[in-house]
C-alpha cells in the first residue's frame, strides 16, 4: 500500500477562520510522510471567504457546491472525484489531529476503514451532546453487534472501491458517517479504532443539537433495517409475543377460558412483524447475490 494514492477530503462550510490553518497542518503532514496525495476540499455553499482561501492555493483541489446541500452531500462529491484508491477524511474546521492521518492510513494494511475516536467531546451544548451520542452509540453497537466508541467521528482512513458501494444510500447530512460506519460493520468490513484528541472548532457549527440527534436515531434504525432488518424486526416481535403470551395466561384465568380481543391482536401482531422481518431479511441477501 507504499505507493497508494491518498485522497485527502475536506468538506467545509464557512470555514474562513480554520480552513488555512488545516491546509497548511494537512501539506506538512503528508508532505513528511511516505505516502502521495492529493487534497480535495468541497466548498459546500459557503457565504464567506473560504472558497477564496482554498482557490489561492494552487496545489489544492476545490470543488464547489453552488448552494449548500449538507456535508453528506460534500463528502460524497469529493469520493467520486478522488483520484486515489484510498481515502483520508477530516474536517475544515480544526478540531482533528491531522498529525495523526499518516498513523491511520498505515492501519489500512490490515483494515478496511480507519476510525478517529474522539477521546472527550469538545462541541457546544455538551450536556446535550454527550448523553444523546451515548444512546445512539450503544444502539448502533447493539444492532452491529460491534463494539463502537465513536459513530459520528469526521476524522476516518478507508479504502475507496468499498465506500463506492454505498454512495447511492449516504445521507446529504451529518449523518453520512455515521451511515457508513454502519454499512461496513454490517458487511463484515474490518473497521479499527484509534484514540485521537479532539479540540475546539474555530467558527460556528452547523450541528443543531435536537434536529440532528433524532436524524441520528433514525438513521441507525433504518440502515441497520436497510442491511440487517432482523436485528430490529426480531426483538420487537419477541417483546409483543411475550406480552401477548402473558396476557393470555392471565385471559384464561381471568376470564374463564375466554381470550380478549387486545391479545389476539397483540399475537398477530408480533407473528406479522416477525414475517415482515423475515422477509425483509430475505431481500437483503437475495440482493447481495446481485
Amino acid at each position: 500500500m507504499s505507493m497508494d494514492l491518498v485522497s485527502v477530503i475536506l468538506p467545509a462550510l464557512n470555514e474562513e477562520e480554520a480552513i488555512g490553518e488545516v491546509l497548511d497542518q494537512v501539506q506538512q503532514v503528508m508532505g513528511a510522510s511516505r505516502w502521495p496525495y492529493e487534497i480535495i476540499v468541497v466548498d459546500d455553499g459557503s457565504t464567506d471567504r473560504t472558497a477564496e482561501e482554498v482557490a489561492s492555493r494552487g496545489d489544492v483541489k476545490l470543488l464547489r457546491h453552488s448552494q449548500n446541500r449538507g456535508t453528506g452531500a460534500a463528502r460524497t462529491t469529493g469520493i467520486k472525484a478522488a483520484q486515489g484508491s484510498l481515502i483520508m477524511m477530516t474536517d475544515a474546521d480544526g478540531t482533528y489531529p491531522v498529525r495523526d492521518m499518516p498513523k491511520m492510513l498505515e492501519q489500512l494494511a490490515d483494515c478496511d476503514m480507519v476510525i478517529g475516536a474522539r477521546t472527550k467531546e469538545a462541541g457546544t451544548l455538551r450536556w446535550l451532546r454527550t448523553p444523546a451520542k451515548w444512546f445512539i452509540r450503544s444502539l448502533a453497537s447493539y444492532l452491529t453487534a460491534t463494539p463502537i466508541p465513536d459513530l459520528n467521528s469526521g476524522m476516518r482512513a478507508f479504502k475507496k472501491d468499498i465506500a463506492l458501494k454505498y454512495l447511492n444510500i449516504l445521507p446529504n447530512t451529518h449523518s453520512w458517517v455515521s451511515t457508513i460506519t454502519i454499512a461496513f460493520l454490517s458487511h463484515g468490513y474490518a473497521v479499527k479504532f484509534m484514540p485521537i484528541d479532539y479540540f475546539k472548532r474555530k467558527g460556528r457549527s452547523t450541528f443543531h443539537p435536537l434536529r440532528d440527534t433524532y436524524n441520528y436515531i433514525t438513521l441507525v434504525v433504518r440502515a441497520v433495517t436497510y442491511f440487517n432488518p432482523l436485528k430490529v424486526f426480531l426483538p420487537l416481535s419477541l417483546i409483543l409475543l411475550s406480552v401477548g403470551g402473558l396476557k393470555l395466561i392471565r385471559d384464561l384465568i381471568v376470564f374463564n377460558l375466554h381470550v380478549a380481543t387486545s391479545t389476539v391482536l397483540l399475537l398477530l401482531t408480533a407473528v406479522q412483524i416477525a414475517a415482515m422481518g423475515l422477509l425483509a431479511d430475505l431481500i437483503v441477501k437475495r440482493s447481495s447475490f446481485h
